[in-house]
């Protein structure tokens, strides 16, 4: 049995890291900066916000590569630091787990759309993401997740990258809008569809992240469970965004989302973390409800 397999069955429920952009915002990177380029400039304060995470108790810890990509650094005129950029990524996260912690590295959207909508075609997307997915297996990581994807065919373009070129498991999640017609992702894929063909198409975990609290996500899991019997993968942000006083703030403290646990382990989640917004403090009120919830009897089936 595979680890992340053998940590779910002993735990039931797994608990991933929280947000990373707004935790190394606070550590002083500025607007329009790369978060990456921290793991070569300033790697001492990417592994505070790791260890932060594995000292609050998560099961899962991802790491500082979510725009690792060769299109993505392209656009900083950081390509040529592809291989360094993600395979330090991947060993800083590793040395904040010590252990404790599995590691799946973060891959992001490209920034670009395939064709027929854009430029970039299904073999020239594989490739690049081929090499960062390559860079983070020689990091050290237990596994890759990508996340926060808008098109399902880029995800399924990561997706099959990582299967060709790593022997990692893979989790894909989307990020979904609620509109007139129900949830859908910005290319009007629903979360079932999206469920049932990542399914088909390799992945080993899927799920969804980013763009909603986790009232919303609730129900949307609900969706996705209602279309795979693979493990779901879920982490809402701490509310919606507002601009205060020049400041972005996120209204969900640990105490409302943990209480919403249940919940969302109900409705068919396996796997539970916190997007943009949420903190260390996050995920130690999750580990503390976790507990809670399955002594209760109420781990996903």
């Amino acid at each position: 049995m595979s680890l992340w397999k053998s940590r779910m069955e002993e735990k039931k429920i797994l608990i991933a890291d929280g947000g990373w952009g707004t935790e190394l915002q606070k550590r002083g990177l500025p607007p329009g900066e790369p978060p990456e380029i921290w793991n070569l400039s300033r790697p001492e304060d990417v592994l505070a916000v790791a260890r932060s995470y594995v000292e609050a108790g998560a099961d899962i810890l991802l790491t500082n590569t979510f725009g690792g990509s060769p299109l993505k650094l392209a656009k900083v005129h950081l390509e040529g630091k592809l291989p360094e950029i993600n395979r330090r990524g991947a060993e800083i996260s590793r040395q904040a787990a010590g252990g404790r912690a599995l590691v799946f590295a973060s891959i992001g959207p490209s920034g670009e759309f395939m064709a027929p909508l854009g430029m970039i075609s299904e073999a020239d997307m594989v490739k690049g993401f081929a090499a960062q997915a390559k860079a983070l297996a020689e990091g050290g990581a237990d596994g890759i997740v990508v996340e926060t994807m808008m098109d399902l065919a880029e995800a399924k373009a990561a997706l099959q990258a990582a299967r060709d070129n790593t022997c990692l498991p893979v989790a894909v999640t989307l990020t979904f809008d609620k509109g007139p017609k129900g949830y859908a992702t910005m290319m009007g894929v629903r979360p079932e569809q999206a469920a049932a063909e990542l399914e088909k198409a390799g992945a080993d975990i899927i799920g969804a992240n980013c763009g909603a609290g986790i009232d919303v996500m609730i129900e949307l899991i609900g969706w996705m469970r209602s279309a795979t019997s693979l493990p779901v993968w879920c982490k809402p942000n701490a509310g919606l965004p507002e601009l205060v006083d020049g400041k972005t703030v996120y209204r969900e403290t640990p105490e409302m989302m943990a209480s919403k646990l249940r919940a969302l382990v109900q409705a068919g989640a396996n796997i539970v973390g916190g997007c943009c917004g949420t903190t260390p403090a996050h995920i130690r009120a999750f580990v503390l409800e976790r507990n809670k919830v399955i002594n209760l009897g109420s781990s996903p089936n």
